[in-house]
């Protein structure tokens, strides 16, 4: 059997490399794509302002959901579960909120199942301010990543916040710091993910509104488990510093990769 030259190889293997610089320089990965924001609200006053704007409002609804299956799901879920425990007595809401918390004793002995189950359950009334969250804001950070990449942050901050708060309540218990009746408290809720995915949204603008996005997540979250510390409060901030992570390395991947890319092929 014949072997091909090195030559030859080197040739091919040329041209392979050739197709994956196209390939990547062609790919514009949303990590990289910045908004001014200034210029963004500019847009939108001049759209609203002109004619026919009434009749657009329902057509940019539907727009904006539709490019976010994920979130919107999401959110419809968080209704049907909400009415779900509406639908029961309080011992049984009780339980059925218990079995899926992320407390110490449930993430000992089924761990997989309450990390999925308590990111979509809430407790009390009716979630307003998550179910808008989700069509307004995590809808936003799905269009600009794109389903699976909103999902994944999500999930990072979900899990991730959750396993540092559980950890550090075990260490807590062990000690003597806090009674051992928090090892089965009630912990439920979508807030580690959200407050991850929108950190991460930090590098979605550009400039000074980059700084003070990220700037204001934090010192809010440092004030709340300052004045008045819990382990929520320690796990919204884990979750923050989750996303800005998760970013921070997305989009210091893509510049690199994307600069060594262009040099290799000028």
């Amino acid at each position: 059997m014949r072997r091909p030259s090195g030559g030859r190889v080197d040739r091919r293997d040329r041209r392979a490399h050739g197709r994956l610089v196209r390939v990547v320089t062609a790919y514009r990965s949303p990590w990289l794509e910045t908004v001014g924001l200034r210029s963004r609200l500019r847009e939108a006053r001049v759209r609203w302002r002109a004619p026919g704007a009434a009749r657009r409002v329902l057509p940019a609804i539907r727009d904006h959901l539709g490019a976010a299956p994920a979130a919107t799901a999401y959110a419809f879920t968080l209704f049907v579960t909400w009415w779900t425990l509406r639908g029961v007595g309080p011992a049984v809401e009780r339980r059925l909120i218990l079995s899926a918390s992320t407390n110490l004793y449930n993430m000992r002995h089924n761990p997989v199942q309450v990390l999925v189950a308590s990111a979509f359950w809430t407790e009390g009334g009716f979630p307003w301010l998550t179910i808008a969250g989700f069509l307004v804001v995590m809808a936003a950070a799905e269009r600009w990543l794109g389903t699976t990449r909103w999902i994944l942050l999500f999930a990072a901050g979900h899990i991730g916040a959750t396993l540092l708060t559980v950890t550090a309540i075990d260490h807590a218990i062990d000690r003597g710091l806090i009674p051992v009746r928090v090892a089965t408290a009630a912990d439920v809720g979508t807030s580690y993910g959200f407050t991850a995915v929108l950190t991460a949204m930090t590098f979605r603008f550009r400039g000074w509104v980059r700084l003070l996005w990220a700037g204001t997540i934090l010192a809010v979250l440092a004030a709340a488990l300052w004045l008045d510390p819990t382990f929520t409060d320690y796990g919204h901030l884990c979750a923050a510093l989750i996303g800005l992570l998760v970013g921070a390395l997305a989009v210091g991947f893509w510049t690199v990769l994307r600069r060594r890319e262009r040099a290799e092929a000028a």
